[in-house]
């Protein structure tokens, strides 16, 4: 049995690397081939902590969910979702309330399958395939109309998958397209990779930057000022503002270790 064989769905291609997959092994994922695990082991090499930066970035996940689950929200939509591991939206956001919905959306089909025979066995959530440069695709999908009543709030994850959108796809009017299909009292909660702040780490930071363009999905850095003119159209930035994400409401325990990934999560006016 090829590596391939016991769980890709037909057609995908394993011979280009993932960003999920990639970002799944990061994080000690199973759900990833050779390739990607060689991209990231090549990528680890120019910049070693970026093992790290998958962590901080999953832990700003898990706490954004946690806030808007206190913040009344019983309704996710989580564009970019990856291949399930650790610290899933579901299982943080239902561990307090069970009922809690949530819609998962990826366009690779390797995250859609898994997701969904992960949640085979939850009522409440479920994962459709999408692109997010294609919002109204998403919005009209049955499956997930069927699961989140947009005439009661909802809380949108767009959580590092946001520069993989260059400018010429428009992320702002993207934002403006989800936003537009949100009740008031809504939320967006992302991150998104920034620059670098020393000369040596923005060396590093252009090695990998190098190394995926050679994947479908290359990535751009935004600083703080051009994430927050992303979402300003239908969201008001809530405090702290735009911050590293090791700075976004962190836990007591937590360790500051600043990565070059913001965060920020607005409420829909």
């Amino acid at each position: 049995m090829t590596e391939s064989s016991a769980w890709v769905p037909e057609g995908v291609d394993i011979t280009v690397p993932n960003a999920s997959r990639v970002y799944d092994f990061a994080l000690g994922g199973v759900h990833n081939f050779r390739v990607d695990r060689d991209f990231f082991t090549h990528a680890e090499q120019a910049m070693p902590q970026l093992r790290l930066l998958a962590q901080a970035n999953r832990s700003f996940l898990g706490r954004a969910v946690r806030w808007l689950t206190e913040a009344g929200m019983r309704q996710f939509l989580d564009l970019g979702s990856g291949i399930p591991t650790l610290g899933n939206v579901h299982e943080v956001a239902q561990e307090t309330h069970p009922g809690t919905r949530v819609v998962y959306v990826d366009i690779d089909p390797v995250a859609v399958e898994q997701s969904n025979s992960l949640l085979s066995a939850n009522r409440y959530a479920t994962a459709i395939r999408g692109d997010l440069r294609d919002p109204q695709a998403i919005l009209r999908d049955p499956r997930l109309l069927e699961f989140l009543d947009f005439s009661e709030p909802v809380a949108v994850l767009m959580v590092a998958v946001l520069h993989f959108i260059p400018d010429r796809d428009d992320p702002r009017s993207i934002i403006r397209e989800f936003g537009g299909a949100l009740m008031p009292g809504s939320y967006l909660a992302l991150s998104h990779g920034t620059l670098e702040s020393t000369p040596e780490g923005r060396a590093q930071q252009e090695t990998v930057r190098k190394l995926y363009e050679q994947t479908p999905t290359p990535f751009v850095v935004r600083d703080p000022e051009q994430v927050a003119a992303l979402i300003e159209d239908c969201f008001d930035l809530l405090p702290p503002g735009v911050v590293s994400v090791d700075q976004w409401r962190p836990d007591p325990e937590d360790d500051e270790l600043p990565q070059p990934v913001l965060a920020a999560v607005g409420r829909r006016r």
